[in-house]
């Protein structure tokens, strides 16, 4: 069975469906998907009946898996298999979290930003899966930046081409309001640099490569540098550019393009409801 897209506007998110992910994708299904993630950059599966296992042996069948970092000391991760990212706000136990430290981290999720930017490998795929949903709030809003790159001014267009972005996972949460970083967190995630402009491979189009996480221009004047960034956020994340998914339930899946797209998460009542998520990451091939 071939799969069936449905645009949702504007035109880079699609829901799809046709294919049940719980067990090995043909070689053609996992073309197709590929060729919708290059189309559109975002794509919903809802209620795919995914568990921890089906969720990374499917993520598997798209590449390399990056293995999440122990950053808050150890007994702290709710699973036991490294490929999964604990992108909710649920502790060890199950409890909502009470840590101040891992709530006001969890806070760089509601800025835009792109997975992984801040390792020297970058990211291509992220396939986060919903096992639990708050009743209001906590959708992901997604960027375009591919078409956010086709409206820039062209002298504007000409002035960043070939810059260079550093990158730090302790930038990002501080601005969210995280506290100064230990000498541990610091050396566990130190910078890496990419460049602004891309071309994304799926697509052969440019692309902006941004984050919350990129700290200033390598070779510019700190201030200089992050108002260039500031402003490319904001000229990326105007309303033409974004769309917002709704999880609607457990067993959605969104599987999106970490080289053409900026995500944050949207507010919710985090200490009133839970909300669990879980998030494979597929790491970019090296050529």
């Amino acid at each position: 069975m071939a799969l069936s897209c449905t645009t949702l506007a504007p035109s880079f998110i699609a829901e799809v469906e046709g294919v049940d992910l719980r067990s090995p994708v043909s070689e053609g299904s996992l073309r197709e998907i590929i060729s919708a993630l290059d189309q559109y950059a975002v794509c919903v599966f809802r209620a795919t009946g995914l568990d921890d296992a089906s969720h990374i042996a499917f993520s598997r069948q798209l590449g390399t898996l990056e293995h999440a970092p122990s950053l808050f000391g150890k007994g702290v991760k709710r699973f036991r298999h490294p490929e999964l990212f604990d992108a909710g706000n649920l502790d060890a136990a199950g409890h909502i979290l009470a840590d101040e430290r891992r709530r006001l981290y969890n806070k760089g999720n509601a800025l835009w930003h792109t997975d992984s930017s801040f390792n020297p490998h970058r990211s291509t795929y992220s396939l986060l899966l919903a096992h639990e949903v708050p009743p209001a709030g906590g959708d992901t809003e997604f960027a375009d930046m591919r078409a956010a790159h086709d409206a820039l001014p062209s002298a504007l267009k000409e002035k960043i081409d070939g810059l260079v972005a550093e990158h730090w996972l302790w930038h990002s949460r501080m601005l969210a309001g995280y506290p100064q970083p230990t000498e541990e967190e610091r050396l566990a995630k130190p910078p890496a640099h990419h460049e602004l402009v891309q071309v994304h491979p799926g697509s052969g189009r440019k692309t902006l490569y941004l984050a919350s996480h990129a700290s200033h221009i390598v070779g510019w004047p700190q201030e200089e540098g992050r108002q260039l960034i500031r402003g490319l956020i904001e000229f990326c994340t105007e309303p033409r550019f974004c769309r917002a998914v709704e999880w609607k339930q457990a067993g959605d899946l969104v599987i999106w393009d970490n080289r053409c797209t900026m995500h944050r998460a949207t507010p919710f009542e985090d200490t009133l409801f839970r909300r669990d998520m879980r998030r494979t990451t597929v790491l970019e091939n090296r050529r």
